[in-house]
């Protein structure tokens, strides 16, 4: 399926029911699972996910709308989920890690919570299940570390994603408040974003962009 055909459907989403948005979310699974390199039809779940996020906010009816922002933080919970394996099978493949960027940054502005009790967003107080925000860097931090190992230099997707998770988690920390991303940065050892990133040369201009200082303090 081409690019115009995924941006046509894409473009359904906002005259699609409910129903037809969970429907066309679970069948578009199995073919981003056999095309992980086709970044469209990962477009078109971000399109459907945002369109759940987008229904969630119209609902009026305080007891359905808990239930169904119950289901949205399943849904979301699964994605990250399934993506995080995604990442782990197929090394290398830049559309799961910029799809992962998609479902973080929604995941911390609508489902997380710090360790201090802080809500991030609009949604959150219809949620009865909180994602501890610590226990989310944490894991995040984790797969990290388990992509940057470059087994074999000579192999170009072991490097690839050792750099597309140095540069995820540089990325991370530039979307949560100051206080966090510096707790953030004080776990990643010292020195071990320099290191990776200079290994991989024409790279090493995202560690200046971005201007993040791990393992200096």
């Amino acid at each position: 399926m081409n690019y115009r055909a995924w941006n046509h459907r894409c473009w359904l989403v906002s005259y699609m029911s409910l129903d037809q948005v969970l429907h066309e979310f679970k069948k578009s699974q199995d073919w981003a699972g056999l095309h992980v390199a086709d970044n469209s039809c990962f477009h078109y779940r971000t399109r459907l996910m945002l369109r759940m996020l987008e229904d969630s906010c119209h609902r009026q009816d305080s007891i359905a709308c808990f239930s169904y922002c119950a289901e949205l933080y399943e849904v979301w919970k699964e994605e990250l989920n399934w993506n995080e394996m995604l990442i782990k099978r197929y090394i290398g493949r830049e559309a799961l890690w910029l799809h992962r960027r998609f479902l973080s940054i929604c995941w911390i502005n609508h489902f997380a919570r710090t360790s201090t009790g802080d809500v991030s967003c609009h949604i959150d107080h219809k949620i009865g299940r909180h994602c501890d925000f610590d226990m989310f860097m944490n894991n995040e931090l984790q797969l990290f570390r388990s992509c940057t190992t470059i087994v074999d230099d000579d192999f170009e997707d072991y490097q690839a994603q050792a750099t597309y998770s140095a540069i995820y988690i540089l990325w991370l920390t530039k979307q949560i408040s100051p206080r966090f991303g510096f707790e953030l940065q004080k776990k990643l050892r010292a020195g071990e974003l320099e290191i990776l990133l200079s290994k991989v040369s024409e790279k090493t201009s995202v560690w200046d962009f971005l201007g993040v200082e791990c393992g200096s303090k």
